[in-house]
């Protein structure tokens, strides 16, 4: 399924998107579990911020299941947590329940962990294609064209028949926890969040190009819809 593109002018744009369509998946959902995954990264934050700010407990719906796409293997006091900033910035603020709040246990085994976030995935998430369904997942994408916790360096991650894999960073060594290619183009809503110039080659290079060695020029939905909300700057190129 070839991938949409949507620019916008700055994050709060992006925001109110983000915002409205989560609304619309909680009203198609006609009172079942949504099953979110979200991102890291400093773009997040902001939006984080934006979502407690203007909506409130409008997005405090209990339908709504918050996952991590990935995380690195730290405390979730840590400031590398994906999780600490989704928590502090937006989700403890508008009092999500905390039962569906689905933290990677970053200050666990490495090892033991993938096993058990992936176990409490497959419990909570409905099936489809055999592989546990997300209804949003949240991309980001790195400056060497890496999406969640898969690398260049790793592309076997790709393909890995587990819900749930240890991945390495390249540079640093350290461990993180991170869905694996299969799942993630088995959700029913991929979004990639590309913003700011130093992301505007890579975009290319993915969208225009098609570049195979690229971790995230293989994700693509399965079951539903791929898009990418850029900014001016990330679609320059394009």
């Amino acid at each position: 399924m070839k991938a949409k593109i949507k620019i916008f002018k700055n994050t709060g744009e992006i925001a109110d998107e983000f915002a409205n369509t989560l609304k619309t998946l909680a009203k198609a959902a006609n009172g079942k579990a949504v099953h979110i995954a979200l991102s890291g990264g400093s773009t997040p934050k902001i939006i984080f911020q934006y979502l407690k700010e203007k909506f409130g407990k409008e997005l405090a719906n209990p339908q709504f299941h918050f996952w991590w796409g990935d995380d690195r293997c730290v405390p979730p006091t840590d400031d590398e947590s994906n999780y600490k900033w989704a928590n502090e910035l937006w989700l403890k603020e508008i009092e999500i329940p905390l039962t569906n709040i689905h933290r990677v246990l970053g200050e666990n085994d490495p090892e033991s962990e993938a096993i058990r976030y992936a176990q409490e995935i497959e419990k909570h998430l409905p099936f489809e294609n055999n592989l546990p369904t997300f209804d949003f997942m949240l991309l980001g994408l790195g400056e060497d064209g890496h999406t969640a916790s898969i690398f260049p360096n790793q592309m076997e991650l790709l393909s890995s028949k587990n819900t749930c894999e240890v991945a390495f960073h390249p540079n640093t060594g350290q461990k993180r926890i991170t869905l694996t290619g299969p799942v993630i183009n088995n959700s029913k809503f991929i979004v990639f969040l590309a913003i700011g110039e130093n992301k505007a080659s890579k975009v290319k290079e993915i969208l225009l190009d098609q570049q195979e060695d690229l971790p995230a020029s293989h994700i693509q939905s399965n079951t539903g819809e791929l898009i990418w909300w850029l900014d001016k700057n990330s679609a320059q190129n394009m």
